[in-house]
């Protein structure tokens, strides 16, 4: 899967058509300034108590990496020779899927 926009699709321009003439350049900066301004703009977000102890009983675990596999990977990616299983991808989203519904139902 590709992340982004298609080749083939027109590209999608937040800033209205610029008329000729001097004003063109203020309205690109103008544009500029106000899309800046909507991506550096703060949301608020509460963490459930629930998530808190989660977060904090994570913390004393230390997760074990396998640094030779995450090298062997890397280099495969890098060397264009990394091979995606869809098939095995599609068995593991399908047993979690159950698994969240059996506890779901129980």
């Amino acid at each position: 899967m590709k992340v982004g926009q298609p080749a083939d699709l027109p590209k999608v321009s937040t800033t209205p058509q610029a008329a000729s003439g001097a004003a063109a350049p203020a309205k690109k900066e103008a544009a500029a300034t106000a899309a800046s301004t909507a991506s550096s703009a703060g949301v608020a977000v509460t963490v459930s108590t629930s998530v808190r102890e989660l977060e904090q009983a994570n913390r004393g675990e230390n997760a074990e990496v396998d640094m030779d596999k995450v090298k062997s990977v890397r280099a495969a990616i890098e060397n264009g020779t990394y091979v995606v299983n869809a098939e095995v991808i599609a068995d593991k989203l399908l047993a979690n899927a159950q698994e969240m519904l059996n506890r779901t139902h129980n």
